[in-house]
């Protein structure tokens, strides 16, 4: 059904009209400094009620993990337990400030390390730091680490950084902050990081590689412990982007498969909600011989309380005060009420839904890599003459759909990145499934209803071009 726009609150102003009360002062009133005072505010005037009824209705409009199937790949939208929020608003924490002395902080501290703890034992490595406050951060600090473990040994010749061409985009920005040169590796036929182009390119100038596993095909390195061991013999180390963990937890272990430093992301496989840019929370796990360089502070067990500490040779902080401590709560949360057993769970019901999505519709949408997928898969929107991903992903929209990653990774053309995660329905996965299939009718039948999509919205297509060069940035009456 078409939806109307929603008006402006200016829209809606009527004279007179007020949200709000405030009572009478019973302190002096004080005149605001010269020059500080506005001749015209120009606010809009209205009532409390139409005030509520405006943001529910705009909110509404929204599509959300709390409504509808967010099927968007390498994202990992899937729902958070609200027991988790609870957690997070428990009144020792949400009251508790990080300046508070660390005998008033024992709770927090006690939290963070059992955090680390966890996170070692699932990811398989021998130190934690939970200071960075997103993926890309902790991606980051992770590159900083590889650089200041080489230069502690004197090695600094190492000027290279090895990259997939499946890695995520901020895989290579955040080699060049670092000061280091990205070189980009083909895939191979299955997807997977092409030996024979890393083996020619390892020499002693290499930092390191940077591997997403699984990558963002959605696929797991099939070679993986001879693509670490070939980087370990050259002297370099392997970053692991830990973005796709919720494909491994439980089942494989990235530091028993030879990474060297990772960095997890809280807000996807361990549930918070981020969209809209945040919160976030991008733990970086590292081997012992990287554990001193760690960023700091991170937290300790004393011999009877808990502490914060800096690692002995840190990059030092990355962020005041101790990372997203909100998103910690919920991590924890969730890691605790799961266990070893619900963990592995989530792993393989992400890996189910993935692959049952993929049978059903790569007959229809052609899938570049057709080998078994993990959490994700690549699917192509070449399903008929003149249609492409973009008129299919506006088209979901009118059935109720989210619409997948469109575009990404750029090695698959007309790219359609599904990602289901483990929480949803089948029922739900059938319906998805069904709008694709129907999509694909539509587009042999009748193209331009595709082209002309979305028809529901206020707003169809915009002229992102336009919109990027020339933003209207404030409302003129």
């Amino acid at each position: 059904m078409w939806q109307a726009p929603e008006p402006l609150l200016f829209e809606m102003s009527s004279p007179g009209r007020t949200a709000c009360s405030l009572p009478e002062l019973d302190v002096p009133e004080t005149p605001l400094p010269e020059g500080m005072v506005r001749d015209e505010v120009n606010l809009p005037e209205i009532s409390e009620l139409e005030l509520v009824r405006h943001y529910t209705r705009l909110s509404q409009k929204n599509f959300s993990i709390d409504t509808h199937f967010y099927p968007l790949g390498s994202c990992t939208m899937k729902y958070n337990p609200k027991v988790n929020e609870t957690a997070a608003a428990m009144q020792g924490f949400a009251r508790s400030h990080p300046l508070q002395p660390r005998w008033l902080a024992q709770g927090n501290l006690g939290l963070m390390y059992q955090l680390q703890e966890a996170l070692k034992e699932i990811a398989g490595f021998a130190g934690v730091s939970l200071q960075p406050a997103a993926g890309a951060h902790g991606e980051f600090a992770g590159v900083l680490i590889m650089r200041a473990y080489h230069l502690d040994r004197g090695d600094t010749k190492r000027t290279k950084m090895l990259i997939p061409d499946s890695a995520h985009g901020t895989n290579p920005a955040s080699v060049a902050m670092s000061g280091f040169e990205a070189v980009q590796l083909p895939s191979d036929e299955r997807g997977n990081v092409d030996l024979a182009a890393l083996k020619a390119a390892c020499d002693d100038t290499v930092v390191g590689l940077m591997l997403t596993n699984p990558n963002t095909l959605g696929l797991f390195e099939e070679q993986i412990e001879e693509v670490t061991a070939t980087i370990h013999n050259c002297g370099g180390l392997v970053y692991g982007d830990g973005a796709n963990l919720n494909a491994l937890m439980g089942v494989a272990r990235p530091g028993d498969l030879g990474f060297d430093v990772m960095h997890f992301n809280l807000h996807k496989t361990f549930t918070t909600p981020h969209g809209g840019g945040g919160p976030g929370s991008g733990p970086v796990g590292v081997t012992e011989q990287l554990a001193p360089f760690l960023p700091g502070p991170i937290a300790a067990r004393g011999d009877d309380d808990y502490k914060l500490v800096m690692p002995e040779k840190s990059i030092g902080r990355l962020k005041a005060f101790n990372g997203n401590f909100g998103v910690l709560i919920r991590a924890l949360t969730y890691i605790a009420m799961l266990g070893d057993e619900g963990l592995r769970d989530v792993t393989f019901n992400a890996v189910l839904n993935a692959n049952y999505l993929k049978a059903r519709l790569e007959n229809v949408y052609p899938v570049k890599y057709g080998r078994t997928c993990m959490h994700e898969f690549v699917a192509m929107g070449d399903i008929a003459e003149g249609v492409h991903t973009m008129d299919i992903a506006k088209r979901l929209i009118d059935y109720g759909f989210h619409p997948p990653t469109v575009y990404f990774p750029l090695i698959v053309h007309e790219a359609l990145m599904i990602e289901p995660t483990e929480t949803e329905s089948k029922e739900t996965l059938d319906a998805f499934v069904d709008a694709l299939l129907k999509i694909a009718e539509e587009g042999k039948q009748n193209a331009d209803l595709l082209h002309n999509a979305p028809h529901t919205t206020p707003v169809t297509r915009l002229d992102e071009v336009s919109a990027a060069r020339k933003p209207v940035l404030c409302y003129r009456g």
